[in-house]
């Protein structure tokens, strides 16, 4: 998957959570991310998504993404273990998580870009 942000191009090494277990699991038990990994939780029709951090262990920086491939919004260093709901705010197909200071570092903002083959297949 590549991130398109502050006119660069970021290739992340991403997951995907594609099956109902899949994006139930998640990103949970685990203990470390590396700063070029996340998982994509792709969706077939864009709706409000709400996520949240119960049994996650790394705090997560959220990216939502609108059906285009365009970032709607960016929830930043979510706190880990905690079962307060994060929403997507708006209708979106697409929640890529990566771990926290990795958006603001390479300066993911609403109207990034994300591209990825099955999903996210092209920039205009």
């Amino acid at each position: 998957l590549t991130i398109i942000a502050a006119g660069k191009s970021h290739v992340f090494d991403v997951e995907l959570a594609e099956t109902d277990e899949q994006q139930m699991i998640g990103l949970m038990y685990r203990t470390k991310l590396g700063r070029r990994e996340g998982m994509l939780f792709p969706y077939p029709k864009p709706r409000v998504l709400t996520m949240w951090m119960r049994n996650t262990y790394i705090s997560l920086d959220m990216i939502f993404i609108k059906a285009d491939g365009t970032v709607h919004r960016v929830e930043e260093g979510t706190e880990p273990l905690s079962e307060e709901v994060i929403s997507s705010g708006a209708p979106v197909s697409a929640v890529l998580e990566v771990p926290a200071g990795v958006a603001s570092e390479i300066g993911v903002k609403p109207g990034s870009r994300i591209v990825q083959k099955t999903y996210f297949p092209s920039y205009k």
